[in-house]
């Protein structure tokens, strides 16, 4: 079986040290952007912020993008999986999220859609790959919950059973995260702002002619307070985050960069109690401390197989280099069982195949 190693393998601990430190600062803005929604979707409506969110961030990173000299792709294969990581990561979740919150509190409905860690676990389970789940990693799972729920408060959780399609809709939106954390794989060895900008891209064609249809942006007249929202929503929490996102699927791996999902929860309550006046509850500080217990398991589970493969490598260097493999049919007589043995071996190339191309 290969090994695929990661990004981080080699790297000095500082190096490491800078990719947690992104992970805090992607917890950070996409912790305000609830802030950001609220204050947005008071002059606003939801399809067009969104609309709004992916467009003038799209057109930002392509803006950086030419300044920097790099071009997006042009094969339709790669627009193609932009497309498809749009719909994962923004225009399905942010839809659901959105018509949920109609209906659902936000308390709720911070559990439920923080829950895209144990997707990508269970995901990790049935597809196997590079990055195996272990115990640490569901400790981290279990940890980070218990944390959400202490900080919001499990009161949050009186109502659930209520309001059940909308439920539906913030786990399906869960669901998605972590799919998209999974499928951003396929963009590792390009620039992190190209997939960045190309799913955005495509996020803002599918979304705008639904604002056009639906919201008629012409007739609407938003507040100042609405429009800077927007901007910060698309700056800060939309363009730069996913820039360090997709930086962080290459560098810690999808789990490891889901860990954020725990760690923008208590970046949303705190910018709650200061800007906005929230309270909060009597065991947040406690669930700070499992929510970071969770997300060191889950880098740190991350770090060890680093190290291990950093092992491999070193015994590998260390090795005299192996003679050439002695081919298993050099001395093989063609006889009665030779084209059993040869359809066998082609059905199972078929199927390696198709493996690889969903699969890697």
């Amino acid at each position: 079986m290969q090994t695929i190693p990661l990004a981080t393998a080699g790297k000095p601990p500082s190096r490491i040290a800078f990719e947690w430190a992104l992970l805090a600062v992607l917890a950070t803005c996409w912790g305000a952007s609830y802030t950001f929604i609220k204050i947005g979707v008071q002059t606003l409506p939801p399809v067009t912020l969104i609309a709004a969110r992916t467009l003038i961030a799209g057109l930002l990173l392509l803006a950086l993008l030419c300044l920097r000299g790099v071009r997006l792709p042009r094969e339709p294969a790669m627009w193609g999986r932009f497309a498809l990581q749009a719909c994962l990561n923004s225009v399905l979740p942010f839809t659901l999220i959105a018509w949920a919150e109609r209906s659902v509190d936000s308390g709720l409905a911070t559990i439920l859609n923080s829950t895209s860690p144990i997707f990508i676990f269970l995901l990790g389970l049935g597809m196997g790959g590079a990055e195996k789940p272990t115990l640490r990693r569901l400790f981290g799972v279990g940890a980070g919950l218990a944390g959400i729920c202490l900080i919001v408060g499990f009161e949050a959780l009186n109502g659930l059973g209520h309001s059940l399609l909308a439920q539906l809709g913030l786990v399906a939106a869960a669901v998605c995260y972590g799919c998209a954390a999974m499928f951003g794989r396929v963009f590792k060895g390009l620039d992190p702002m190209v997939p960045a900008a190309g799913s955005l891209l495509c996020g803002a064609a599918m979304l705008l002619p639904a604002s056009l249809a639906i919201d008629r942006p012409w007739t609407l007249a938003p507040s100042a307070a609405s429009m800077v929202a927007v901007l910060a929503l698309a700056v800060l929490s939309t363009a730069l985050a996913f820039t360090i996102y997709f930086r962080l699927i290459k560098t810690l791996g999808p789990m490891s960069t889901a860990a954020q999902a725990y760690l923008r929860v208590p970046v949303g309550v705190m910018i709650g109690v200061v800007f906005l006046g929230e309270a909060l509850s009597p065991t947040a500080w406690l669930g700070l401390a499992c929510i970071m217990a969770g997300v060191v398991a889950m880098t740190m589970a991350a770090r060890g197989r680093t190290a291990t493969l950093r092992g491999r490598a070193t015994c590998r260097n260390a090795c005299p280099t192996a003679p050439a493999a002695t081919s298993p049919l050099k001395n093989f007589a063609p006889g009665p069982a030779f084209f059993t043995r040869l359809l066998d071996a082609r059905s199972y190339a078929a199927g390696f195949s198709i493996r690889q191309h969903f699969f890697r």
